[in-house]
Formats: structure tokens, sequence, C-alpha cells
């Protein structure tokens, strides 16, 4: 069987040109949806796709970043689609048709997956250089910290951890009246001297 997805951004945008090419493809049926691909546990009607589709099937989208937010995220799904023995079409991947059953489309993915590897690389490099740039000007220090000593609530769960024995409060009450996680209220206390 033969499954669209089409996806648009925000409710106010039309899906229509993106139905229209995708059953012109030969789609017996299309999912669709409005929201940002941001995450793809939100994708409701997509996620019911990848529930769907089984060996043979074959799923089309009418752009990459209609299917996928990023590259690496389009191999991971691809990838799960080609355990099921699923096949993808790209109607529209930079003018040319992409298809994942066809020798050529299977090497544009080995490609992609190579760019994604490469580009990853070159973040974590930039990233790693601008760390020490700004480590040797006396800049960096690291994530800042979200509580500081001055944080009214973190103080008060710190004296309620402390005083316990006088409250007979748990970790789990104190954490809930201040909205401090456990977490954080262990290691406040350890780094005070507060077990």
């Amino acid at each position: 069987m033969k499954y669209g997805y089409a996806r648009v951004s925000s409710s106010g945008q039309k899906l229509d040109s993106q139905i229209k090419l995708l059953k012109e493809a030969g789609c017996d049926k299309v999912f669709q949806e409005k929201l940002s691909g941001r995450e793809k546990e939100n994708r409701t009607e997509f996620n019911r796709l990848l529930s769907v589709v089984k060996d043979g099937d074959v799923v089309v989208v009418t752009k990459l970043d209609r299917f996928a937010r990023s590259t690496k995220d389009a191999l991971h799904i691809i990838d799960e689609l080609n355990k099921s023995g699923v096949d993808l079409i790209v109607l529209n991947m930079g003018g040319d048709k992409l298809d994942t059953s066809k020798p050529i489309g299977k090497l544009m993915v080995t490609v992609l997956s190579g760019i994604a590897e490469f580009e990853a690389d070159m973040i974590r490099e930039r990233q790693a250089e601008g760390i020490a740039l700004a480590k040797s000007r006396g800049v960096y220090k690291g994530r800042p910290k979200k509580y500081s000593d001055r944080h009214n609530g973190l103080q008060h769960a710190l004296d309620l951890y402390s005083n316990r024995d006088i409250n007979k409060m748990t970790v789990n009450q104190i954490c809930e009246i201040t909205k401090i996680s456990r977490a954080t209220l262990y290691r406040e206390a350890k780094r005070v001297g507060d077990n």
C-alpha cells in the first residue's frame, strides 16, 4: 500500500498542494497534520502512519523537511522504515525524486548519512574551539547554575532538610513545597555539608 504524509507547521497554513501531489503520486491514504515537526512524539498522525506501515508498503512525502526535522532525524526514521521493509519516496529532493527502493536512492541516503555525521563533527569541533577560546580569555564559566546561594526556595528547602528531625518532613514533602528537585536538594545539602 502507498501512504502519503502531509504536514505544515501551523494551523494557518494549507495542506492542499501537498495532498494534491501525494494523490497524483498514487497514495491510497494520506495522513495529515498541522503542527511543528520539532517533536516527533507530538506528531500523532505521523506516529499513526509509522504504526500502520508494514513490509512492502511505501511512504511518500513531498519534501524531506515535511517528513523530518533534521538530516539525523530523517536518517533515523528511514532506517526504521528500512528495517520494516518499507520504502520512502520524497517527491522533491532538490528537484529530483528520492526513492529508497532504488539503488540511487539508497546511495543518496548513504551520502546524507555521511553529511549528517560530518556536520555533527564540525559542530562539536567549533564548540570545543569556542570553549577553549573563551577559557583563554577567562570568560568561560560553564553552564550557569540554576540556583544560587541567594535563591529563596533553595535556602528554604535546605533549612527544612537540615531540620527534618524537628519538622518530621520527608524529602518528597520538602521538594513538593519548595519546588526544588530531589537531586538538587541532595547535591546542595552535600555541598554545604548537611547530610
